[in-house]
């Protein structure tokens, strides 16, 4: 049996929704590590369901910095 996601229903999907970014925009783990002046391989943890890591405020402002974008659009439309 495998492990149960670490992280609650909105931590994953904004994970899932900067993960998305991320692709489209050709960037890479090492690329967000280096933009939010962080460890690529706690980049890799965010993006693992198997840790509790993940992004916080200012880390989602400086990555809708990156991506041109409000930080609103990391967030689900409607409560999950």
């Amino acid at each position: 049996m495998g492990k149960k996601n670490q992280k609650n229903k909105v931590d994953w999907y904004i994970v899932m929704v900067v993960k998305e970014m991320r692709i489209l925009h050709g960037l890479t783990q090492e690329d967000i590590a280096l933009h939010l002046n962080l460890s690529t391989g706690f980049i890799g943890h965010i993006e693992s369901p198997n840790f509790r890591a993940k992004y916080n405020a200012s880390h989602l402002n400086e990555l809708a910095k990156l991506f041109e974008c409000s930080t609103k659009d990391f967030m689900p439309e409607k409560p999950l």
